[in-house]
């Protein structure tokens, strides 16, 4: 009888010695990168792709080059605040000003305050919150966390499944452990339908993140007081604060980070309209990590 030989030369690895091993593998896969690309496939960046396909280094790479392709379509970095203000003016999704209590990022969605109809431009505005959210994390912290609040959604005004579809596509594939978790608050009983649906198009690991919260219910309550101060979270989540959202004053913050952003990614020409243009000037010699 015959047995197969195992590869010696990977035997006796530790779990960090692998994941060392195959993250090297994946850099050394991609090739030679330039521009954007490059400055987008940070280490830590590879890690996450390699995380999110269970330190699989072919379904990884095939995940990191689908966000390559779209990323070079869809230019997030190019977004800047004035061509998606129009979808903030209600507050329906906006960077909160208090972290969680491992310091994440937290963004507030408010479905209930839906002011428009073209999904196009509220994905792009989406997209913008996600790519400022990452860009405004602690040191040290690569996830944000999400707070949606359900006051006001109807059958009338819900997210469409197209939409739904395509920020689950979005977060999930091109976002790969950005999300720490997402607090779905106190949703109508109509809802339950809804998320029949769309809970199908999740991923084991981003269904994982979703935590359901219903203020009747004790447990769920103290789950959610375990993830954030209710000195900071607002009455709409059960917390002590007050929520206020101020358009003016959030844009004038979104047109100080577009700034920062245009120089993250060398993006500091303008155009006549003093909108920042999409040409790429030359990299500088060192960077600070990018929204990836």
């Amino acid at each position: 009888m015959f047995f197969r030989k195992s590869n010696s030369s990977h035997d006796g690895e530790s779990v960090e010695q692998q994941h060392e091993r195959k993250f090297q593998e994946l850099k050394s896969s991609l090739g030679p990168l330039t521009g954007r690309s490059q400055q987008y496939c940070s280490d830590a960046c590879l890690k996450r792709y390699l995380e999110a396909r269970s330190w699989n280094i072919e379904k990884s790479k095939k995940m990191l080059e689908e966000s390559l392709r779209w990323r070079s379509s869809f230019k997030p970095e190019e977004i800047r605040w004035s061509e998606v203000a129009i979808e903030g003016e209600t507050g329906k999704v906006f960077r909160a000003n208090f972290h969680d209590r491992q310091g994440r990022t937290v963004l507030i969605l408010r479905p209930g305050l839906q002011n428009t109809t073209s999904l196009d431009n509220q994905m792009k505005h989406l997209v913008y919150l996600i790519e400022n959210a990452i860009a405004n994390l602690p040191e040290g912290q690569e996830q944000m966390a999400w707070l949606i609040d359900f006051t006001g959604w109807s059958i009338s005004n819900n997210v469409p499944i197209k939409s739904a579809r395509d920020t689950v596509n979005i977060l999930q594939n091109h976002y790969p452990e950005r999300l720490g978790v997402a607090f779905l608050y106190s949703p109508p009983r109509i809802f339950e339908a809804f998320w029949k649906i769309v809970k199908y198009f999740l991923d084991p690991k981003t269904f994982q993140k979703v935590r359901f919260v219903y203020p009747k219910n004790k447990d769920s309550v103290e789950i959610m007081r375990s993830y954030f101060d209710v000195e900071n979270l607002p009455t709409e989540f059960g917390g002590n604060a007050t929520l206020q959202y101020d358009h003016e004053e959030f844009s004038r913050q979104m047109a100080e980070d577009d700034m920062k952003s245009a120089k993250l990614w060398g993006l500091e020409k303008h155009h006549p309209n003093g909108l920042m243009g999409a040409e790429v000037a030359p990299e500088p010699e060192s960077l600070a990590p990018p929204a990836s």
